[in-house]
Protein backbone atom coordinates (compact mmCIF):
# COMPACT_ATOMS: atom_id res chain seq x y z
CA UNK A 1 0.00 0.00 0.00
CA UNK A 2 3.44 2.16 0.65
CA UNK A 3 3.57 2.56 -3.29
CA UNK A 4 0.25 4.49 -3.99
CA UNK A 5 2.31 7.22 -5.50
CA UNK A 6 3.84 4.86 -8.21
CA UNK A 7 0.19 4.92 -9.73
CA UNK A 8 0.22 6.08 -13.89
CA UNK A 9 -1.77 9.09 -14.80
CA UNK A 10 -3.24 7.53 -17.57
CA UNK A 11 -3.45 3.87 -18.63
CA UNK A 12 -5.01 1.47 -21.62
CA UNK A 13 -8.09 -0.52 -20.84
CA UNK A 14 -6.20 -3.69 -20.95
CA UNK A 15 -3.46 -2.30 -18.92
CA UNK A 16 -6.18 -1.01 -15.97
CA UNK A 17 -7.82 -4.56 -16.24
CA UNK A 18 -4.67 -6.15 -15.35
CA UNK A 19 -3.93 -3.42 -12.59
CA UNK A 20 -7.66 -3.56 -11.19
CA UNK A 21 -6.81 -7.62 -10.61
CA UNK A 22 -3.53 -7.19 -9.32
CA UNK A 23 -4.93 -4.62 -7.08
CA UNK A 24 -7.74 -6.69 -6.07
CA UNK A 25 -5.99 -9.84 -5.49
CA UNK A 26 -3.48 -7.69 -3.08
CA UNK A 27 -5.91 -5.92 -1.08
CA UNK A 28 -8.46 -9.27 -1.17
CA UNK A 29 -5.17 -10.84 0.22
CA UNK A 30 -4.60 -8.32 2.68
CA UNK A 31 -8.43 -8.34 3.79
CA UNK A 32 -8.30 -12.35 4.66
CA UNK A 33 -4.50 -11.90 6.69
CA UNK A 34 -6.02 -11.96 10.04
CA UNK A 35 -7.16 -15.61 9.68
CA UNK A 36 -3.45 -16.51 8.91
CA UNK A 37 -2.39 -14.39 12.18
CA UNK A 38 -4.89 -15.94 14.57
CA UNK A 39 -3.35 -19.29 13.47
CA UNK A 40 -0.02 -18.26 14.47
CA UNK A 41 -1.57 -16.22 17.45
CA UNK A 42 0.06 -19.02 20.19
CA UNK A 43 3.70 -17.78 18.56
CA UNK A 44 5.66 -15.30 19.86
CA UNK A 45 5.00 -11.83 17.58
CA UNK A 46 8.68 -11.12 17.49
CA UNK A 47 9.45 -14.75 15.99
CA UNK A 48 6.49 -14.22 13.50
CA UNK A 49 7.95 -11.37 12.45
CA UNK A 50 11.30 -13.15 12.05
CA UNK A 51 10.19 -15.50 9.70
CA UNK A 52 7.67 -13.21 7.56
CA UNK A 53 11.04 -10.85 6.88
CA UNK A 54 13.67 -14.67 6.54
CA UNK A 55 10.68 -16.58 4.05
CA UNK A 56 10.16 -13.17 1.87
CA UNK A 57 14.07 -12.79 0.81
CA UNK A 58 13.90 -15.78 -2.11
CA UNK A 59 10.17 -14.68 -3.20
CA UNK A 60 11.42 -11.00 -3.55
CA UNK A 61 14.66 -12.35 -5.28
CA UNK A 62 12.79 -14.84 -7.53
CA UNK A 63 10.77 -11.97 -8.79
CA UNK A 64 13.85 -9.79 -9.58
CA UNK A 65 15.56 -12.30 -10.92
CA UNK A 66 12.31 -13.31 -13.59
CA UNK A 67 12.05 -9.40 -14.08
CA UNK A 68 15.81 -8.90 -14.74
CA UNK A 69 16.48 -5.94 -12.07
CA UNK A 70 18.94 -7.51 -10.32
CA UNK A 71 21.13 -4.68 -11.52
CA UNK A 72 18.98 -1.66 -9.58
CA UNK A 73 20.00 -3.46 -6.03
CA UNK A 74 23.35 -2.52 -7.00
CA UNK A 75 22.63 1.04 -7.47
CA UNK A 76 20.97 1.24 -4.11
CA UNK A 77 24.11 -0.29 -2.49
CA UNK A 78 26.57 2.33 -3.89
CA UNK A 79 24.49 5.14 -2.54
CA UNK A 80 24.57 6.03 0.95
CA UNK A 81 22.05 8.14 0.87
CA UNK A 82 19.88 5.41 -0.54
CA UNK A 83 20.25 3.15 2.32
CA UNK A 84 19.94 5.15 4.85
CA UNK A 85 16.20 5.86 3.64
CA UNK A 86 15.78 2.20 2.84
CA UNK A 87 17.00 1.69 6.65
CA UNK A 88 14.30 3.69 8.03
CA UNK A 89 11.66 2.22 5.73
CA UNK A 90 12.83 -0.91 7.18
CA UNK A 91 12.32 0.19 10.64
CA UNK A 92 9.01 1.54 10.16
CA UNK A 93 7.51 -1.47 8.20
CA UNK A 94 8.95 -3.64 10.74
CA UNK A 95 7.34 -1.53 13.28
CA UNK A 96 4.28 -1.86 11.63
CA UNK A 97 4.14 -5.45 10.99
CA UNK A 98 4.84 -6.65 14.90
CA UNK A 99 1.94 -4.18 15.99
CA UNK A 100 -0.36 -6.23 13.33
CA UNK A 101 0.82 -9.42 14.15
CA UNK A 102 0.24 -8.73 18.16
CA UNK A 103 -3.37 -6.69 17.61
CA UNK A 104 -4.99 -9.96 15.88
CA UNK A 105 -3.16 -12.41 18.43
CA UNK A 106 -4.58 -9.75 21.81
CA UNK A 107 -8.34 -9.49 20.05
CA UNK A 108 -7.88 -6.02 18.82
CA UNK A 109 -8.50 -6.62 14.90
CA UNK A 110 -11.45 -3.95 15.62
CA UNK A 111 -8.64 -1.56 16.69
CA UNK A 112 -6.65 -2.55 13.72
CA UNK A 113 -8.95 -1.60 11.23
CA UNK A 114 -9.37 1.54 12.82
CA UNK A 115 -6.21 2.47 12.53
CA UNK A 116 -5.71 1.54 8.59
CA UNK A 117 -9.40 3.45 8.22
CA UNK A 118 -7.26 6.76 10.03
CA UNK A 119 -4.04 6.04 7.91
CA UNK A 120 -4.47 7.83 4.43
CA UNK A 121 -6.41 10.55 6.31
CA UNK A 122 -2.12 11.12 8.60
CA UNK A 123 -1.21 10.80 4.60
CA UNK A 124 -2.88 13.59 3.95
CA UNK A 125 -2.17 15.54 7.38
CA UNK A 126 2.01 14.48 6.40
CA UNK A 127 1.45 15.79 2.50
CA UNK A 128 0.29 19.07 4.15
CA UNK A 129 2.96 19.44 7.13
CA UNK A 130 6.02 17.86 5.45
CA UNK A 131 5.55 18.46 1.56
CA UNK A 132 3.41 21.65 1.33
CA UNK A 133 0.25 20.41 0.01
CA UNK A 134 -2.56 22.10 0.34
CA UNK A 135 -5.75 20.29 2.41
CA UNK A 136 -9.33 21.62 1.15
CA UNK A 137 -12.42 22.17 3.61
CA UNK A 138 -13.51 18.45 3.35
CA UNK A 139 -10.09 16.98 4.09
CA UNK A 140 -9.57 19.60 7.17
CA UNK A 141 -13.52 18.43 8.19
CA UNK A 142 -12.29 14.11 7.47
CA UNK A 143 -9.15 14.76 9.51
CA UNK A 144 -10.49 16.81 12.38
CA UNK A 145 -13.66 13.51 12.97
CA UNK A 146 -10.84 11.38 12.60
CA UNK A 147 -9.33 12.89 15.58
CA UNK A 148 -12.44 13.55 17.25
CA UNK A 149 -13.38 9.94 17.01
CA UNK A 150 -9.83 9.31 18.42
CA UNK A 151 -10.90 11.41 21.83
CA UNK A 152 -14.15 9.47 21.54
CA UNK A 153 -12.47 6.08 22.11
CA UNK A 154 -9.73 7.36 24.45
CA UNK A 155 -12.23 8.80 26.93
CA UNK A 156 -14.79 6.32 26.92
CA UNK A 157 -12.26 3.05 27.36
CA UNK A 158 -9.95 5.40 29.45
CA UNK A 159 -7.00 4.84 27.42
CA UNK A 160 -5.67 6.04 23.99
CA UNK A 161 -5.91 3.33 20.90
CA UNK A 162 -2.45 3.04 20.44
CA UNK A 163 -2.64 0.37 18.47
CA UNK A 164 -4.94 1.99 15.74
CA UNK A 165 -2.60 5.14 16.35
CA UNK A 166 0.55 3.62 15.81
CA UNK A 167 -0.99 1.16 12.85
CA UNK A 168 -2.07 4.42 10.90
CA UNK A 169 1.06 6.70 11.15
CA UNK A 170 3.41 4.03 10.80
CA UNK A 171 2.22 2.92 7.84
CA UNK A 172 1.29 6.50 6.75
CA UNK A 173 5.43 7.49 7.35
CA UNK A 174 6.20 4.26 5.51
CA UNK A 175 4.51 5.23 2.43
CA UNK A 176 5.97 9.10 2.93
CA UNK A 177 9.45 7.93 3.17
CA UNK A 178 9.40 5.31 0.29
CA UNK A 179 8.23 8.58 -1.85
CA UNK A 180 11.79 10.21 -1.28
CA UNK A 181 13.96 7.29 -2.04
CA UNK A 182 13.96 6.51 -6.25
CA UNK A 183 13.87 2.92 -5.81
CA UNK A 184 11.22 0.44 -7.62
CA UNK A 185 8.68 -1.21 -5.33
CA UNK A 186 9.86 -5.06 -5.70
CA UNK A 187 13.46 -3.87 -5.75
CA UNK A 188 12.69 -1.64 -2.58
CA UNK A 189 11.00 -4.56 -0.64
CA UNK A 190 13.95 -6.96 -1.16
CA UNK A 191 16.18 -4.20 0.28
CA UNK A 192 14.41 -3.36 3.15
CA UNK A 193 13.83 -7.67 4.12
CA UNK A 194 17.55 -8.36 3.42
CA UNK A 195 18.09 -5.22 6.16
CA UNK A 196 15.87 -6.49 8.34
CA UNK A 197 17.21 -9.82 8.17
CA UNK A 198 20.43 -8.89 9.33
CA UNK A 199 18.67 -9.05 13.18
CA UNK A 200 15.87 -11.26 11.93
CA UNK A 201 18.43 -14.56 11.12
CA UNK A 202 20.31 -14.28 14.16
CA UNK A 203 17.38 -13.81 16.19
CA UNK A 204 15.57 -17.23 14.96
CA UNK A 205 18.94 -18.76 15.65
CA UNK A 206 19.08 -17.55 18.77
CA UNK A 207 15.78 -19.14 19.24
CA UNK A 208 17.08 -22.58 18.36
CA UNK A 209 19.65 -22.51 20.55
CA UNK A 210 17.87 -21.99 23.58
CA UNK A 211 14.49 -24.34 22.92
CA UNK A 212 12.58 -21.35 22.39
CA UNK A 213 11.59 -21.36 18.70
CA UNK A 214 8.47 -22.55 17.27
CA UNK A 215 9.98 -23.22 14.53
CA UNK A 216 10.62 -26.82 13.76
CA UNK A 217 8.78 -27.52 16.69
CA UNK A 218 5.33 -29.00 15.24
CA UNK A 219 5.04 -29.82 11.13
CA UNK A 220 2.18 -27.47 11.79
CA UNK A 221 3.91 -24.63 13.38
CA UNK A 222 7.02 -24.80 10.95
CA UNK A 223 4.62 -24.85 7.51
CA UNK A 224 2.20 -21.77 8.81
CA UNK A 225 5.96 -19.86 9.58
CA UNK A 226 7.43 -20.63 6.61
CA UNK A 227 4.23 -19.60 4.61
CA UNK A 228 5.06 -15.66 6.76
CA UNK A 229 7.38 -15.47 3.44
CA UNK A 230 4.97 -15.48 0.69
CA UNK A 231 1.96 -13.75 3.10
CA UNK A 232 4.04 -11.08 3.73
CA UNK A 233 5.83 -11.35 -0.39
CA UNK A 234 2.85 -11.70 -2.54
CA UNK A 235 0.38 -9.22 -1.51
CA UNK A 236 2.89 -6.56 -1.46
CA UNK A 237 4.24 -7.73 -5.05
CA UNK A 238 1.36 -7.58 -6.27
CA UNK A 239 0.09 -4.24 -5.11
CA UNK A 240 2.97 -3.23 -6.52
CA UNK A 241 2.29 -4.15 -10.47
CA UNK A 242 -1.56 -3.35 -9.90
CA UNK A 243 -0.16 0.83 -8.73
CA UNK A 244 1.66 0.78 -11.45
CA UNK A 245 -1.48 0.65 -14.31
CA UNK A 246 -4.46 2.16 -11.95
CA UNK A 247 -5.57 5.95 -11.51
CA UNK A 248 -4.42 7.13 -8.36
CA UNK A 249 -7.97 7.79 -7.54
CA UNK A 250 -8.62 4.07 -7.97
CA UNK A 251 -5.97 2.94 -5.54
CA UNK A 252 -7.08 5.48 -3.32
CA UNK A 253 -11.07 3.96 -3.39
CA UNK A 254 -9.62 0.45 -3.19
CA UNK A 255 -7.62 0.75 -0.06
CA UNK A 256 -10.71 0.85 1.64
CA UNK A 257 -11.40 -2.76 1.19
CA UNK A 258 -8.94 -3.60 3.59
CA UNK A 259 -9.99 -2.56 6.69
CA UNK A 260 -13.54 -3.32 6.23
CA UNK A 261 -12.90 -6.92 5.96
CA UNK A 262 -10.80 -6.54 9.10
CA UNK A 263 -13.44 -4.50 10.95
CA UNK A 264 -16.09 -7.91 9.86
CA UNK A 265 -14.00 -10.53 10.40
CA UNK A 266 -12.91 -8.50 13.84
CA UNK A 267 -16.51 -8.27 14.98
CA UNK A 268 -18.48 -11.28 13.15
CA UNK A 269 -16.03 -13.94 13.29
CA UNK A 270 -13.53 -13.19 15.92
CA UNK A 271 -16.41 -12.12 18.05
CA UNK A 272 -14.63 -9.38 19.67
CA UNK A 273 -16.15 -7.19 21.80
CA UNK A 274 -17.76 -4.01 20.09
CA UNK A 275 -20.04 -1.43 22.08
CA UNK A 276 -21.48 2.02 21.26
CA UNK A 277 -18.75 4.33 21.65
CA UNK A 278 -17.16 2.02 19.20
CA UNK A 279 -19.89 2.23 16.90
CA UNK A 280 -20.13 6.28 16.90
CA UNK A 281 -16.20 6.21 16.57
CA UNK A 282 -16.19 4.18 13.57
CA UNK A 283 -19.44 5.99 12.50
CA UNK A 284 -17.39 9.60 12.61
CA UNK A 285 -14.68 7.50 10.73
CA UNK A 286 -16.39 6.46 8.03
CA UNK A 287 -18.01 10.05 7.31
CA UNK A 288 -14.53 11.23 7.27
CA UNK A 289 -13.94 8.67 4.58
CA UNK A 290 -16.61 10.06 2.76
CA UNK A 291 -15.75 13.26 2.89
CA UNK A 292 -12.05 12.65 2.06
CA UNK A 293 -13.43 10.19 -1.10
CA UNK A 294 -15.29 13.33 -1.95
CA UNK A 295 -13.09 15.85 -1.87
CA UNK A 296 -10.29 13.56 -3.68
CA UNK A 297 -12.41 12.68 -6.65
CA UNK A 298 -13.44 16.13 -6.92
CA UNK A 299 -9.78 17.81 -6.92
CA UNK A 300 -9.49 14.52 -9.31
CA UNK A 301 -11.54 15.86 -12.11
CA UNK A 302 -10.65 19.59 -11.49
CA UNK A 303 -6.93 18.09 -12.88
CA UNK A 304 -5.98 18.31 -16.68
CA UNK A 305 -4.98 14.74 -17.57
CA UNK A 306 -1.98 14.58 -19.46
CA UNK A 307 -2.24 12.61 -22.51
Amino acid sequence: MAEVSKALPTVSQDHSRAGFAYALSAFTFWGFLPFFMKAVAHIDTLEVLAHRVIWSIPIALAVLLFTGRTNDLVRVLTSPRKLVVISISAAVISLNWGIYVWSIAAERSIEAALGYYINPLITVALGTIFLGEKMDRLQMTAIALAALAVVILSVSAGVIPWVAIVLACSFATYGFIRKTVDIGPTQGFMMEVLILSTAAIPFAIWLGMTGEAKFGLTTYDTLFLLACGPVTAIPLILFAYGAKRLRLSTIGLMQYIVPTMIFLIGVFIFREPFNQWQLISFMLIWLAIALYTWSSLKNFRTVPVAH
